[in-house]
């Protein structure tokens, strides 16, 4: 017997994790022979590097367990991978009873089979509309950080940009970056004097994107960077050249990492954590429906037609000021 105990997921009172997993069960015995219930949730994620990524599979994973069901992960890093898993003649319903898909794009026609072979579904990462979704607004995300750097007197800035970890990941640069130059644009700042260095999502990506705007014609006194650990590598590059964050060159990062503290990096905090641990709680109640519209194709019923939307779970931004950045030297 598996351990059952209580969850408490966005939302939702302390027992209703364990009660939604007691519904799962008591439905799961009228299923027809081959195709138990395998009390098991899969993660898929287009790959396990990076402190996001762990961080978000870590929420889940102690939410599922809580709650009384086995965690897998699978990593998917092409759309023919993707497909595979999910392909109906590979019987993913004797594998798992749910998907939590993290920063994986689904087409259409597999979101209507995975409802049709009662496999709940949640995607973390952007807004699936009609379908239970974990999402942050990145377009607000690049204007808060626009916004902070221009009122603390920056016009030389420069923006540290990542790169998608596959070819199925959302592109959450594009979003951040449309944010960041139209706040500028409303501040008067010329987004075409705005260079963009792109790299990988970790401190290498960071450090090595620094250096080479560094090397720039016009070097920048304040940069965006797209993600904690692209900040933690710009961090690096300016001390290899005895620059200092906040007073030669800011930096502003995303995320609020567990060591943004530890550096003391001005950062853009989502709470990481609860995006893995609510997207668990939204998967129970998915698994119940996608379970009563399986049922109901089982017997020949006809589904609900008018089946409630799921509200996304898009949690809020803040910004929290740090050392890493301050005015522009010219203006002390």
């Amino acid at each position: 017997m598996r351990p059952r105990g209580t969850v408490t997921l966005g939302d939702t009172s302390a027992d209703t994790g364990s009660r939604r997993a007691s519904q799962l069960r008591a439905r799961s015995s009228g299923r027809t022979p081959g195709a138990g219930r395998t009390e098991t949730v899969t993660v898929v994620v287009p790959s396990l590097n990076g402190w996001y990524f762990s961080t978000v599979i870590t929420g889940a994973e102690v939410a599922c367990a809580r709650a009384g069901f086995e965690f897998q992960v699978i990593t998917v890093s092409s759309p023919e991978q993707r497909d595979r898993l999910l392909d109906e003649s590979r019987r993913l319903e004797r594998r798992t009873d749910g998907l939590i898909l993290i920063d994986v794009t689904i087409e259409p026609n597999y979101i209507k089979s995975l409802k049709q072979r009662g496999i709940g579904l949640v995607v973390i990462g952007v807004n699936l509309a009609g379908h239970p979704s974990v999402y942050i607004d990145d377009e607000l995300v690049g204007a808060m950080a626009a916004e902070h750097l221009v009122k603390l007197g920056h016009r030389l800035l420069a923006v540290i940009s990542g790169q998608p970890a596959c070819p199925l990941s959302f592109d959450v640069s594009a979003a951040r970056r449309r944010g960041f130059n139209r706040a500028l644009t409303a501040e008067g700042v010329d987004i075409a004097t705005v260079p963009v260095q792109k790299g990988s999502f970790n401190i290498k990506g960071g450090h090595d994107s620094m250096s080479a705007l560094l090397d720039g014609p016009t070097p920048p006194t304040a940069v965006f960077a797209m993600s904690d650990e692209m900040a933690f590598g710009a961090i690096m590059a300016l001390g290899k050249r005895s620059l200092k964050p906040g007073v030669d060159v800011s930096i502003v990062g995303v995320d609020d990492h567990e060591f943004a503290c530890v550096v003391d990096l001005t950062t853009i905090h989502q709470p990481v954590a609860d995006h893995g641990s609510v997207a668990a709680g939204m998967l129970l109640t998915a698994m119940i429906d996608a379970e009563k519209t399986r049922r109901s194709a089982v017997v020949g019923d006809k589904a609900p037609e008018h089946a409630p939307v799921p509200t996304p779970f898009r949690p809020p931004l803040t910004l929290i000021e740090r050392t890493t950045t301050g005015q522009p030297r010219a203006q002390r």
